[in-house]
């Protein structure tokens, strides 16, 4: 049994540091640094995330890119995201935005 819940802590571990490598498109950053992903959770093979966007209307290319990156990171684990669509409070959108400023590509 602890070594069960041992193995299941450590792919949880896995999970979380695959996500917390997916960058932005646009912005020299990660999406788990720019505060985009919450509320990470970690079931067998499934893991549900909110991706917190600074708005909503965002172009759904760059949102669908932004899934499907998150997605991929975790694929070769056998793990399925289920993503979850939020948006910021002012607060977190201000601190977003600062740093797009201070990291962006273009």
């Amino acid at each position: 049994m602890k070594t069960q819940l041992k193995e299941r802590k450590m792919d949880e571990q896995k999970v979380i540091q695959a996500l917390s490598q997916v960058e932005h498109p646009e912005i020299g950053s990660t999406l788990v640094d720019l505060g985009m992903v919450k509320d990470i959770q970690v079931e067998g093979d499934h893991v549900s995330l909110k991706l917190v966007l600074p708005m909503l209307g965002i172009p759904p290319a760059i949102r669908d890119y932004m899934i499907n990156s998150l997605q991929q990171a975790v694929a070769d684990q056998g793990v399925k995201v289920q993503v979850a669509l939020a948006e910021m409070t002012p607060q977190e959108r201000q601190r977003f935005f600062m740093m797009e400023q201070q990291n962006w590509k273009g």
